[in-house]
């Protein structure tokens, strides 16, 4: 049986922790930056989780299930 291919623009996308959460980057951060306000962009820059529902979903494109 062949391997499973992991999806491409996921494992660009997301970052899987040492505890096992993925991380992943907001959106709205890369361009028509100048009508948003300096603390929304600011907020934009860290990293958030993957939600709980999504979680399983995107091991699935990563390759790990």
């Amino acid at each position: 049986m062949p391997k499973m291919k992991t999806n491409s623009s996921a494992k660009k996308r997301f970052v899987l922790t040492g505890t096992g959460k993925i991380k992943r980057k907001h959106a709205f951060k890369s361009h028509i930056l100048t009508k948003k306000a300096k603390k929304r962009k600011r907020n934009l820059t860290y990293f958030g989780e993957v939600h709980q529902a999504d979680r399983n979903n995107v091991k699935i494109l990563l390759g790990m299930k």
